[in-house]
């Protein structure tokens, strides 16, 4: 921006101007916001004394101008004087105007409205104020005055606005800046000797830059100095700046932080020095503008690494916040830079800073060329502390340390404490067994609590089994419980009854035998054990340690697994197999016997084990666990024990039914003398009429030796108890007739007839019955209210409706039950007697389609049904003299029963209500 003749000039980044009318005389201050586009200025619109501050909101325009938000007079009290200095805070509730009669105005509230601030003068004196400056830290804002003789310092936060005087000596117009975070925005104060930096609270820094200041500006790290050349004539007071057209000036920027020039070259009577666009842009009183363009950062590096300033050029780097990579290789090109130069410690420390960045063969290779071991050896040692090592490089370490002869730095290594370990420990310990310092190894593992190290090593290669089996007893149990998986059979081939006693404490409740720590001792109360089954293979060698081992456990805890007990009945079980003393192997019966009636061995292995090795007590037992019924009488059968076989089906006939048919099957097919057991079996299945006669018959007509004698009093019995069923039969018949007569003789007379209803009370209530009232078929009378009360449907009797829904249910169940062809079979199979299984699904309708009549039939059936038993009735009287005309006898009265079934089933009449009002 550039003010003249009152208008205020605004160049775009393209270089274009363009301009409005501020005031109407001149325009003297200008502050623009860098985070707003508010622009504040200070002028005069009339001669004389009466500066104008106007705020300007670039944003919004009016009339093509940029909107005034506000207009007031400059002037701090009654005494009208020129300004010198202007400053705005960023948060615009702040803006601060300074005057050459010492006087600052401080204006509170936002500044861009007259209602909403307030103002105020905030600090008088004799000396003109040259600079003014806002910093904001948190929540504490501070206002820095300085004049030509003094610094001051104003905290706004507080209500007091409380002072402190900073120094004595001040500085001339524009001479004073507030730098950036990087110097903890620090008021910067350029005097003729020294350049000042001033906290809030004291004095800080300075600067031993000499030479008459002119302007002094801060910008991102940078401060600009502009000092009169020593050539030019000298002129004081405030105000001097002005000078000849010939006077030159020297624009000088420093790099704080780096402590270098970054730039420096005369100019003719400079106006300001303006930061914008990433750009310096320089304005000189002649009407031109040089433009400074800072180059990036890897420019000035290389610039840098030209001239050998490594150094410095590190600081660069991190005050450029550049990243780990880049400064990792300025790290190396300064390390090969001392290296070439021989200097070798100054080097490796360099590269020493490169370790994460630079791969590590790239140091290694340039010092074992060298012979530097030592050196190599201090790379690698802060390549482990940083825990950056692989098991190349301690190996190459630990090599280091013996080409060295240095076993302090080897014990060193090894040895340190648990807080100052920078290398894998696991490949330590690898290196050092492949190198054979086995008791540096242990001893490493042992501190370090590698464990499965330790045990390696103490059973792989010193083969000392009684200490690792010692050393596994120390460890936890989740520890102990993995490397006795891992190492259980060396250590039972070796130590056997150490081993065992450790699995023993293992699998029941495991405590640590090494000292207790106090998270052990915490720990105590909790029980831990493993699972038993898990380590019977360790016992592969070993049956005797096995068995004390099982035996043991189901002592110890009866809730062992089943594997448990399925070994240790396999081990009982060879023991009873080889044992030859007959009271010991009856002793060896008994616990063999013990563990199947437990409970806790697998069945079918158990099973298994006791065919194999033909423990007869053990397999029957099983089969009747089981409920193997037919397995135990068919183990009967294979040995040929009669006995045992009628005896099986007594004991377990009741569950199994269908034994005494196996049963009278084996001994029908038996060619010896077997009447006694087929006579029994007969009985027992005449007495549960378990099979048809006519099975019987046939079943026994494949035995040569089985007479009519055998069979005598079963036939005798079967065909009485027939004839009595067939004579309670036809009396059924007959009732069942009879009552459906007397149901179609009601229905024709509830057809043909008048139904006279003569009911006095009601049916529901039984009260005097009283019109309106409802009345049905079925002799039942209702109030007509009592009948809307109580009736689920106007076409039914509610007294009748319960008995006429069971017999719907009845006839719909039995509708499903045609298609139940599944439940039809099951039901056949299991049965006795399948023609009577037959015979109930004819009568239920299941053959063919089930059609409701009111009418039934008449009596033909019946009628044809006599007739066919008159017919056939003499075949009923036969003699008992051959088998074969049984056959057809028994087969007659199975159909007759049959039919007889099935004419009681057709017998269902449904009565029905019809409802008459």
């Amino acid at each position: 921006m550039i003010h003249m003749d009152g208008k205020i000039w605004l160049l775009t980044r393209s270089l274009q101007l363009t301009s409005f009318q501020a005031y109407k005389l001149r325009v003297t201050h200008l502050y623009q916001l860098k985070q707003h586009s508010i622009l504040v200025s200070v002028g005069q619109d009339e001669h004389g004394i009466n500066p104008l501050v106007k705020v300007w909101n670039l944003d919004k325009r009016d009339s093509g101008n940029p909107l005034c938000t506000r207009i007031f007079p400059a002037i701090p009290g009654n005494k009208p004087t020129e300004v010198s200095c202007l400053s705005v805070h960023e948060n615009l509730n702040f803006m601060a105007i300074g005057f050459t009669d010492g006087s600052v105005v401080l204006t509170k509230g936002d500044i861009t409205r007259d209602r909403h601030s307030k103002i105020l003068t905030l600090h008088e004196g004799t000396c003109p104020v040259t600079g003014l400056a806002f910093r904001q830290v948190a929540k504490v804002t501070h206002l820095f005055v300085a004049t030509l003789e003094k610094v001051h310092c104003y905290t706004l936060s507080i209500k007091e606005y409380p002072k402190i005087e900073l120094d004595t000596h001040g500085c001339a117009l524009q001479c004073s800046s507030l730098a950036d975070p990087s110097q903890d925005s620090q008021f910067i104060v350029a005097g003729d000797e020294c350049v000042y930096l001033y906290q809030p609270d004291e004095r800080g820094p300075c600067f031993a830059f000499d030479g008459h200041k002119l302007l002094a500006h801060w910008h991102r790290g940078y401060l600009f100095l502009l000092i009169r050349d020593v050539k030019s004539p000298n002129k004081t007071g405030f105000g001097s700046r002005e000078s000849f057209p010939s006077d030159k000036q020297l624009l000088t920027i420093y790099d704080l932080d780096n402590k270098f020039i970054a730039y420096s070259a005369s100019f003719d009577d400079v106006i300001d020095v303006v930061a914008e666009w990433g750009s310096f842009y320089i304005l000189t009183r002649d009407g031109k503008m040089f433009v400074l363009q800072e180059k990036d950062t890897q420019t000035k590096l290389e610039m840098l690494f030209k001239k050998n300033l490594f150094v410095m050029a590190i600081n660069l780097a991190k005050s450029q916040h550049l990243d780990s990579d880049g400064l990792s290789e300025i790290f190396r090109q300064y390390g090969d830079h001392l290296y070439l130069k021989g200097d070798h410690d100054g080097a490796i420390q360099q590269y020493i800073r490169t370790i994460g960045k630079l791969e590590p063969s790239y140091v290694i290779r340039k010092f074992l060329d060298a012979q530097r071991i030592h050196n190599l050896t201090a790379y690698l040692q802060a390549l482990h502390r940083q825990s950056l090592a692989n098991a190349d490089h301690t190996t190459l370490l630990l090599n280091c340390y013996t080409k060295l002869k240095d076993s302090s730095k080897l014990e060193e290594f090894i040895k340190s404490s648990e807080s100052e370990v920078h290398f894998d420990v696991e490949i330590a310990i690898k290196v050092l067994r492949q190198a054979g310092y086995h008791s540096h190894a242990v001893f490493l593992a042992e501190k370090h609590m590698h464990h499965e190290w330790y045990l390696k090593i103490q059973l792989e290669d010193l083969k000392n089994y009684q200490e690792g089996l010692r050393y596994i007893g120390r460890l936890s149990f989740e520890q102990a419980e993995s490397n006795m998986k891992r190492y259980g059979k060396t250590l039972m081939h070796h130590v056997p009854e150490g081993t065992t006693l450790l699995l023993k404490g293992l699998c029941t409740n495991y405590k640590p035998s090494g000292d207790i720590t106090e998270k052990d001792s915490l720990d105590m109360s909790r029980v831990s054990k493993a699972n038993s089954e898990e380590f019977i293979p360790i016992f592969a060698n070993n049956p005797r340690e096995l068995k004390a081992f099982l035996e043991h456990m189901i002592k110890v805890d009866p809730s062992s697994p089943q594997g448990v007990y399925d070994t240790l009945l396999e081990l009982r079980l060879q023991d009873w197999a080889h044992e030859q003393d007959p009271e010991r192997k009856k002793v060896l019966q008994g616990e063999a016997v013990f563990l199947l009636r437990s409970d806790n061995t697998v069945f079918d292995k158990a099973l298994v084990l006791c065919q194999m090795h033909n423990f007869k007590e053990g397999v029957l037992y099983l089969y009747e666990k089981g409920k193997l019924y037919q397995q135990i009488m068919h183990y009967h059968m294979q040995n040929e024990e009669y006995g045992k076989v009628v005896e099986a089906c007594k004991h377990y006939g009741a569950q199994e039914g269908c034994l005494w048919e196996q049963a009278l099957g084996y001994f029908a097919r038996k060619e010896e003398d077997c009447k006694a057991y087929i006579s029994e079996v007969l009985h027992h299945i005449d007495q549960n009429n378990l099979m048809p006669p006519l099975l019987v018959v046939q079943t026994l007509a494949h035995n040569s030796t089985a007479t009519l004698s055998v069979i005598k009093d079963y036939l005798i019995n079967k065909l009485q108890r027939e004839s009595q069923q067939i004579e309670d039969d036809e009396r059924k018949i007959r009732q069942y007739r009879e009552e459906t007569a007397h149901l179609r003789s009601e229905i024709q007379e509830l057809k043909m007839s008048a139904k006279i209803f003569q009911k006095t009370k009601c049916n529901m209530c039984n009260s005097p019955l009283e019109l309106p009232s409802v009345h049905f078929l079925c002799s039942h009378s209702f109030h007509q209210h009592c009948f809307e009360s109580y009736a689920e449907s106007e076409a039914e009797c509610p007294t009748c409706t319960p008995e006429n829904r069971k017999v719907m249910d009845m006839l719909r169940a039995q509708d499903q039950k045609r298609d139940l062809h599944d439940h039809f079979n099951r039901q056949l199979r299991g049965s006795n007697d399948g023609f009577s299984v037959v015979a109930d699904y004819f009568g239920r309708g299941v053959f063919n389609k089930l059609t409701l009549v009111t009418d039934p039939p008449g009596s033909k059936t019946i009628g044809s049904l006599d007739v066919n038993l008159q017919r056939d009735k003499p075949h009923s009287e036969c003699s008992c003299q051959l088998l074969a005309p049984l056959i057809g006898l028994f087969a007659y009265l199975f159909q007759f029963q049959s039919l007889i079934n099935r004419d009681i089933l057709n017998a269902n009449v449904f009565k029905t209500c019809s409802n008459v009002s």
